[in-house]
């Protein structure tokens, strides 16, 4: 059985123990489809899922963590980023194979959806690559809309197409 919950404090550290174990193994399609289809450099893979980075966007960014477990066990989470009291960025969600593809990331994003909800966002946006297919039918199917097209220069160096999609809570 599948449980979501909000991360507690000693959830961020095995959080992030999970993703750099994932993605440590560069013949996984974890790290083919996160790492190297956007040539983001191991180090700054690195970075972005230690504990402290992980930590500071708790503390200083507004993130909030959403962990789906079963029997225990992290099989994916959400990270949404309050922007304002009415608005929210849906940063991260990810569900670790083999657990993919089996309702684990609407479930994740419903829950998160709901929680921010409660907490007074009306609205929250979510970027993706924008030859992303698969992500992008899952925000269409969730009820978000396509907001904007835009290439942006990622902290690694490189451009990278993508999207805006946009969803206004109390609409799905």
């Amino acid at each position: 059985m599948v449980v979501i919950r909000k991360a507690h404090d000693e959830d961020i550290k095995a959080l992030s123990r999970k993703l750099l174990l994932l993605l440590k193994d560069e013949s996984s399609q974890i790290y083919i489809d996160n790492v190297v289809k956007f040539g983001i450099p191991d180090v700054y893979v690195e970075k972005a899922f230690a504990e402290e980075t992980l930590q500071n966007a708790i503390e200083k960014g507004g993130a909030t963590f959403y962990l789906a477990f079963e029997n225990n066990d992290i099989i994916g989470f959400a990270q949404i980023m309050r922007q304002n009291a009415s608005t929210a960025e849906l940063d991260r969600i990810v569900v670790f194979p083999p657990y993919e593809r089996k309702g684990i990331g609407t479930q994740l994003l419903q829950f998160a959806l709901f929680d921010m909800e409660q907490k007074g966002v009306s609205h929250v946006f979510v970027n993706t690559g924008k030859e992303e297919t698969h992500a992008r039918r899952f925000y269409e199917k969730n009820g978000f809309k396509l907001v904007k097209e835009a290439t942006i220069d990622t902290p690694w160096g490189k451009k990278l197409n993508i999207v805006t999609y946009q969803l206004r809570l109390g609409s799905i």
